[in-house]
């Protein structure tokens, strides 16, 4: 099991200040939603083409790897098909550039159950994926909105049943939305899981509440552990979602902890 942060938690930070602080903070690697101000990662300068190469050669001095690019992406709306299909497209050619395995896509907007139509998804899927074997990287689709459903997100693996298309468990989401148990949501999925999102929650007034891990009602050290006893050799990633809720906690106390936690469990 490898451990790392995405960049959604430390919106703030520039390149050097990521990588410095993955590298000190004792992480494997880093997952990109974003770099400072831009969140579409194929139009930031510092991943420029010409810049690829020294990217490369600094998470090699570090010894850390970008496990998965993060898209916005999500395939179920036919107003925005084409807008969604170009952001994978460019994603896809980023990853393939930067080695990277994985990019994260969406079936459904938000995390919350939602109405998403699913044959537009499949259809989306199926007309992505031969780019996707094209740049050799696999597509993962989040365990989110309607497909935080274990049942829905498991159909629809198994009707695909592409090598380049896995899952992305997000703990978070199943648990808190359809009251999964994460035995019962690791069983449906386990032969798809290719990437796991951590974060934490409570809820207040009907509303989810992040929490920095531990400090909510999430289930992750059984997550963990159900991980760990199977020998996942993947990535387990803090999804601190700062960018998006400036009030939570700073990068450098959340990280920090984050790695601790996971650790002792």
């Amino acid at each position: 099991m490898k451990f790392g942060f995405s960049t959604l938690g430390c919106p703030g930070w520039l390149w050097k200040e990521i990588i410095s602080a993955a590298k000190d903070l004792g992480y494997d690697g880093i997952e990109m939603r974003g770099l400072g101000d831009e969140i579409y990662l194929p139009r930031v300068k510092t991943f420029a083409p010409a810049n690829i190469p020294n990217i490369l050669a600094e998470l090699r001095k570090l010894n850390l790897e970008i496990p998965c690019l993060t898209t916005g992406a999500f395939l179920f709306d036919p107003a925005r098909k084409e807008e969604a299909l170009r952001e994978i497209r460019d994603y896809l050619n980023l990853a393939g550039q930067l080695k990277v395995p994985y990019i994260r896509v969406l079936g459904d907007k938000e995390p919350e159950p939602g109405a998403a139509d699913q044959a537009l998804v499949e259809e989306n899927l199926r007309a992505i994926l031969p780019e996707a074997v094209r740049h050799n990287v696999v597509l993962l689709l989040e365990s989110n909105g309607v497909y935080a459903n274990s049942g829905a997100l498991k159909a629809l693996m198994e009707k695909i049943s592409h090598p380049n298309l896995a899952v992305l468990w997000d703990i978070h989401h199943p648990y808190r939305y359809y009251q999964e148990p994460v035995q019962s949501t690791y069983a449906a999925l386990k032969p798809w899981i290719r990437h796991v999102h951590i974060k934490d929650s409570v809820m207040e007034g009907g509303k989810t509440v992040y929490r920095m891990v531990g400090q909510g009602g999430v289930p992750i050290r059984e997550a963990v552990k159900l991980l760990e006893s199977d020998g996942y050799p993947g990535y387990v990633v803090l999804e601190w979602v700062k960018r998006w809720n400036k009030e939570l906690e700073e990068p450098g106390i959340v990280f920090s902890h984050f790695l601790n936690t996971v650790k002792r469990i």
